[in-house]
């Protein structure tokens, strides 16, 4: 298995620290608003990292943090005029229902900076004590130039960026020794929540939490640290920083890290009036939908979200389904066991598995994991229905096991029609038993223009929305 590693810029093949075990971070979101779609992108995409590394038989370990306590989080407290961790476990329990809409899986931990603030000041001590960092009326610094590889994720030259920096003069920040230096912990100010530590009262720096959540459920050596491409610097070049200097470990083996989401060709943003969030999005498409669609693209490719591209996505994902529910047709009315006939169609059914698998061992390449997906539906579409009872269920099973690696759910959720519906669909039964064909016809004709598709089977009437 390979993955492509920001860290080296290339491909390398995948050897944990510890054989069996995967100890995977991804950064999650701060909680301060419904989570928006370019937020999805990263949760889709690692938690299909995490299941194809379970269904390869690791044990996963999959740390995602959610961040509780950030400026932006404080600015809606005061609007609201609640405390902040009212606004924070709002949106921790909103974002968990968007996940549960996406199907990702919950992590094995979800931490919470607030509830490890303990750990981030020990970790601060310790680099003050080691001379990486420094304490100036209550804030302290991480000594950037005192760690040597400082720009090795994002290949970013120290000089240069200190030439950027020369001549920034950031209001409290007039302590600094070195402007390139970064906030461990910052003093309290008027109505913000804040923690006792050594250095005042306070709270601690975005880039030092992961660090220590990471630490604590992981370890000092992590094999997968991911996130977007936008965490890039400063924020995960800042933990590098501060992890190594502190723990003399190497942070992380392999960074992960998914391109931008564009929207119609354009960066999301507010301004442009393109920014939506999951729950939105979900109001005019199925999130299954959503999940199919981020994966139809290379994890590391820019995707552009557009109404045309999703449509695509959507009937791509219906063919999967449908087929899906002709192969569980089969195995209800098929009979005997495997033919001749039969073991060669599930020779191609385990080359198809194959190249799906090599496709996911190529730094997860769910494009071509889903192209193979396709040539299997259409083998089930032509062969299913002439094989026997085993072949259907054999083939059946590799359909949900493949599915579900990208975490597309393959039963379709039941759906109440109305009474109206019930009632013609009734009414086309009975017209088909009088004989009166042509009615029979017009309701199918009428139902179909409702969005609502009929098929006949040997069970009953079977229907699906368009």
């Amino acid at each position: 298995m390979k993955i492509f590693n920001t860290l080296t810029r290339k491909k390398e093949e995948f050897v944990p620290v510890e054989e069996g075990k995967v100890g995977m971070y991804v950064c999650g979101p701060t909680v301060y608003n419904y989570i928006h779609i370019g937020n999805a992108r990263p949760m889709i995409v690692f938690d299909t990292v995490r299941r194809y590394l379970e269904y390869k038989g690791y044990d996963v370990n999959f740390v995602s943090n959610f961040t509780d306590v950030d400026d932006k989080i404080i600015a809606k407290a005061v609007e609201e005029g609640v405390d902040s961790s009212v606004i924070s476990e709002r949106f921790i329990e909103e974002c968990k229902k968007d996940m549960e809409g996406l199907n990702v899986k919950p992590a094995t931990k979800h931490p919470k900076a607030t509830e490890e603030i303990s750990g981030m000041i020990k970790m601060i001590k310790t680099l003050i004590e080691k001379d990486h960092a420094y304490a100036v009326d209550g804030t302290v610094y991480f000594k950037t130039r005192s760690f040597a590889e400082y720009g090795k994720l994002s290949k970013k030259n120290i000089d240069d960026l200190e030439a950027g920096h020369r001549n920034i003069k950031v209001r409290g920040e007039e302590g600094k020794q070195d402007p390139l230096d970064f906030v461990l912990w910052k003093p309290k100010k008027e109505g913000e929540p804040a923690w006792k530590s050594p250095w005042g009262e306070g709270r601690p720096g975005w880039h030092i939490e992961c660090s220590e959540m990471s630490k604590k459920y992981i370890g000092n050596t992590i094999d997968i640290h991911a996130g977007g491409e936008d965490l890039i610097f400063p924020h995960h070049e800042n933990e590098i920083a501060q992890s190594e200097a502190c723990n003399d470990e190497p942070f992380a083996k392999y960074w992960m890290h998914n391109g931008f989401l564009n929207i119609d060709g354009e960066k999301m943003s507010k301004s442009a009036g393109n920014f939506f969030t999951v729950r939105e999005i979900s109001e005019k498409y199925p999130l299954q939908v959503i999940r199919f669609f981020m994966l139809s693209a290379h994890y590391r490719s820019p995707l552009n979200f557009s109404d045309t591209l999703v449509e695509s996505a959507k009937n791509g994902l219906e063919r999967i389904l449908t087929a899906i529910d002709n192969v569980r047709d089969a195995v209800a009315t098929n009979t005997g066991a495997l033919t001749a006939e039969d073991e060669k169609n599930l020779e191609k059914v385990q080359e198809l598995v194959n190249k799906y698998e090599a496709a996911m061992e190529d730094d997860f390449n769910t494009a071509d994991a889903i192209a193979a997906i396709f040539e299997l539906v259409k083998l089930a579409n032509i062969t299913v229905n002439k094989g026997s009872l085993e072949y259907a269920k054999q083939l059946l099973e590799t359909l949900e096991k493949l599915c579900d690696i990208l975490g597309i759910v393959t039963e379709r959720e039941e759906e109440l029609l109305d009474a109206d519906v019930e009632a013609l669909i009734n009414e086309r039964q009975a017209a088909r038993k009088e004989r009166n064909f042509a009615r029979a016809d017009e309701i199918r004709d009428q139902l179909a223009a409702q969005g609502i598709i009929l098929k006949d089977t040997r069970e009953g009437v079977k229907w699906t929305r368009a």
